[in-house]
């Protein structure tokens, strides 16, 4: 590793567990909700309201979809990989931050090694490979506890310290709204707490980077609540954060593993945690670091994690923390010995992570494409519009009548224009799909008189939901 330079490392170990078989699994999930506003922003230009189906979508801010109709507008291509690769470029800019602004605090040695752990997480391997807002998420707030953190420690401007973080927190509102702000704040109390220096926090800068903040989000949100009901979009917004808190999605069954499995994302380099000595660090500031480090990691976890309908990826922010804590601890070897490794001058850095980042790149350079080959699970959306494809030519424009969230879309070859009802569709219209509450409004319609149109494929996607493709007769 010493012989590697740094970047060099951190990137060749990203591209070997984030790149292979990227683009190899059909969309699932919620990537489905990431990419149709982006398919939608394309084709109408309108990059300020998010829309699924016919309807506005209200349930995330837009920059994810911003994100993904760049990837497909400047790499010209439409598939998997392009969709995916925001989320993969994002988990590797927060590696490449630690390696650089962070190596001014945690050295070359601890930075790099903060870097890696950061790839080799269970959390950002499950996550960074799907285009979902998790990756953008938790990057964007690590990207501004990387800065915050490593420029305090640097004793920095405090304006330099206090305003450009606050930046990536006005992203991360543009993401997913202000929920980052705890784990970003849970960090800075934290270290304030620790190092008795409370004051810092009334600097006329933490102002300044507050209102950017706002500033950022209000950029979208001023010209969204114009163009819509933007009272609808703050009642979806409150119903959601309510509904998590009140307990809504309350299932004891699942609250119960929400803190293990959150725990899980850690993994496995969590399992060093017993192992783990602050007395071991040669000096009382970095022993303080490393106390605020790990309130940091574990208040917002548990706090989070306890309410009712949290899920275990909603403490995924608190991995920042963790790779720095373990940066510095792997750098000063403040490890106890467990009883069953034998006495060595080698430090546990150099016994141990190497097998661990080892095993997790031969994990992404043939662990994934052999599920993705031998281990494929039946394709339950790319099957469904190979249908529709067939029975109709590519060069035809599809409607799609009040479809609702359809991720088929994203694999059907025909252009396809959205309406909200029948009444809509132009007299051109060769081929549009329904769902079977619009059938025997399709059957009667006489838009097209003398012409009629009649069903030509009746499809059932995995979620047990029907649609009808209709075909208009020629003249």
């Amino acid at each position: 590793m010493s012989r590697v330079p740094p970047l060099v490392l951190v990137i060749a170990v990203w591209a070997a567990l984030y790149l292979p078989s990227l683009g190899s699994f059909e969309i699932r999930g919620e990537e489905g909700r990431r990419i149709l506003p982006a398919m939608a922003m394309l084709e109408s230009g309108n990059y300020i309201i998010p829309q699924v189906g016919s309807d506005p979508y209200f349930r995330k801010p837009p920059l994810i979809n911003w994100l993904v109709a760049a990837s497909f507008k400047l790499s010209g291509v439409r598939n998997e990989w392009t969709a995916r690769l925001p989320s993969v470029l994002c988990i590797l800019a927060v590696a490449i931050a630690f390696v650089t602004i962070a190596k001014a605090s945690l050295g070359s040695f601890g930075s790099t090694i903060a870097a890696i752990i950061w790839l080799t997480n269970l959390g950002t391997m499950q996550k960074g490979r799907l285009i979902e807002i998790e990756a953008l998420y938790i990057s964007l707030c690590g990207l501004a506890m990387i800065c915050w953190l490593t420029w305090w420690d640097q004793k920095q401007s405090p304006w330099l310290t206090w305003i450009v973080p606050w930046i990536f927190l006005g992203l991360g509102w543009l993401a997913k709204g202000p929920t980052l702000l705890v784990f970003f704040y849970a960090l800075v109390l934290a270290v304030l707490w620790q190092t008795k220096q409370w004051r810092a926090l009334f600097h006329p800068a933490h102002l300044v980077g507050i209102l950017i903040m706002m500033a950022i989000f209000a950029s979208w949100a001023i010209p969204f609540s114009h163009m819509t009901a933007g009272s609808r979009a703050m009642r979806t917004w409150s119903n959601q954060f309510v509904g998590r808190v009140t307990g809504e999605f309350f299932h004891f069954g699942v609250w119960i593993l929400t803190i293990p499995r959150a725990l899980g994302y850690l993994c496995p380099w969590l399992l060093l945690f017993p192992w783990i000595r602050f007395r071991k660090l040669p000096q009382d500031r970095q022993r303080q670091l490393a106390r605020a480090l790990a309130w940091a990691v574990a208040f917002p976890l548990v706090v989070v994690c306890v309410v009712p309908g949290a899920a275990p990826r909603y403490s995924l922010p608190v991995l920042t923390p963790f790779c720095w804590l373990l940066g510095m601890i792997f750098a000063e070897d403040a490890f106890a010995r467990p009883l069953w490794f034998r006495p060595s001058e080698k430090p546990l850095w150099a016994r141990l992570a190497p097998t661990v980042v080892a095993l997790s790149i031969l994990g992404g350079v043939i662990g994934y494409p052999v599920a993705a080959k031998f281990f494929r699970r039946p394709e339950k959306v790319r099957s469904v519009a190979a249908k529709i494809n067939a029975a109709m030519p590519e060069n035809e424009t599809l409607y799609a009548i009040d479809p609702n969230y359809q991720p088929l879309f994203f694999y059907v070859k025909a252009p396809v224009k959205y309406v909200s009802s029948i009444e809509e569709l132009p007299f051109e219209t060769q081929y549009f799909l329904v769902r079977p509450d619009n059938e025997q409004n399709a059957l009667a319609c006489e838009h097209w008189a003398p012409r009629h149109a009649h069903p030509v494929l009746r499809v059932k996607d995995y979620r047990k939901q029907t649609v009808i493709l209709f075909a208009v007769d020629r003249a």
